[in-house]
């Protein structure tokens, strides 16, 4: 059977790669720790689960309107706004079967073949595959550990080309945990509008920042009218099974990218959409104390790598990333991730995993207890010493 060409453009995510290697390694009696995934190792609260437990005894198990129900659309932009974020209205919000559709949905909706998106290089590497299966041309921009990784400026403005349409952003940023400035996104804005450039801005971890708030383009005068903001409930909520997304859009893209949802998959599962009112509207407890645990595990797994001969780790301000650097060590990052795995029973993701500017580094996820993170700790010493 042949596949069509646009086949060969399609990437993957290789944290399920590397966890079906690990998992492949503790069927044949390995102890692994898993520190590849990118899901939070905490329940879905509890009174969430009971709302979608309701739904379904209400019998909320049919079709739904293919954006969303009406009163998660509005739950949406009420939580939006409570939390200082944004002030938008029901109509621009698309509920989607996780977050990965908004990604795709823009591209698809916005990207000719041969245009351009600059999208952060390391950085979520469904960013460039579904340019390319699109036919466009991804472009990185590169995030510099000496520029605190994060993109500078000029050196984005250098980058862009009559072709440039779309700009991908992502603050708190997976995989290197760095967050946006103010000053930074001003200057962003500046070069978007002088530019027309659309932006989608990937703000998924949001809640999850551990000193100061979560900035965004959307703060910035005139940016609404060109910016999708991208978000769902996997990070915050640690509902990754639930599969719940959320776009919020310029109203000239609501009715395409809902087009493109009927298309797709019709609609996003009734009973969930009722879960997720549930999470927003709150108690919001349970996120709290994930965030403290996550600070605690933070200070552990850095300070732990820093101490590890030659590797140096800049702490994150968000999400649960450590992005060591290990230029020191003599390896590529593929190559040490690999015998991490095989040797040290130890499962993270090579830094190349997010673009070709991720050499040199490692990606620790740091959603695992803090014994274990202390036993990877020690086994990476071991295997490097």
């Amino acid at each position: 059977m042949k596949l069509a060409g646009r086949m060969e453009r399609l990437g993957t995510e290789s944290a399920f790669e590397v966890l079906a290697k690990a998992k492949a390694l503790e069927a044949s009696g390995r102890e692994i720790v898993h520190l590849e995934i990118g899901e939070p190792d905490f329940d879905t609260p509890a009174h969430v689960i009971t709302a979608a437990q309701q739904a379904l005894d209400k019998g909320f198990t049919h079709y739904v309107p293919a954006p969303g129900i009406p009163e998660l659309r509005t739950a949406v932009t009420e939580s939006l706004e409570r939390t200082g974020r944004l002030t938008t209205s029901p109509d621009r919000v698309v509920i989607t079967p996780g977050a990965k559709p908004i990604m795709f949905f823009t591209i698809m909706a916005l990207c000719e073949e041969g245009d351009e998106v600059l999208y952060p290089d390391p950085g979520f590497p469904m960013y460039a595959s579904i340019t390319a299966f699109a036919g466009a041309k991804p472009v990185p921009v590169p995030l510099r550990e000496e520029n605190g990784f994060v993109i500078d400026p000029d050196e984005l403005r250098s980058l862009i080309t009559d072709r440039t349409k779309l700009l991908i952003l992502n603050s708190p940023h997976n995989p290197c945990g760095s967050a946006s400035t103010p000053e930074q996104l001003r200057a962003i804005a500046e070069i978007a509008i002088e530019h027309d450039l659309v932006v989608l801005s990937d703000e998924v971890y949001w809640a999850l920042r551990y000193d100061g708030d979560h900035h965004s383009v959307l703060d910035l005068d005139g940016m609404a009218e060109r910016t999708i903001l991208l978000d769902g409930w996997s990070k915050t909520f640690a509902m990754t099974g639930w599969r719940l997304g959320f776009g919020v859009f310029p109203q000239p893209l609501v009715e395409p990218v809902t087009r493109l949802l009927i298309n797709s998959v019709s609609c996003t599962s009734a009973f969930s959409q009722y879960a997720a009112i549930a999470a927003l509207e709150g108690p919001w407890d349970d996120v709290d104390r994930m965030l403290e645990a996550f600070r605690e595990r933070r200070e552990v797994i850095v300070s732990g790598l820093n101490a590890v001969p030659g590797v140096s780790c800049v702490e994150p301000e968000g999400a649960f990333y450590a992005f060591p650097n290990i230029s020191e060590l003599g390896q590529s990052a593929a190559t040490l991730a690999d015998r991490l795995l095989e040797e040290a029973g130890v499962a993270v993701l090579p830094g190349t995993s997010f673009g070709a500017y991720g050499e040199n580094h490692l990606r620790f996820s740091y959603a695992n207890s803090v014994d274990n993170i202390r036993r990877a700790l020690d086994a990476f010493t071991a295997l490097v010493s």
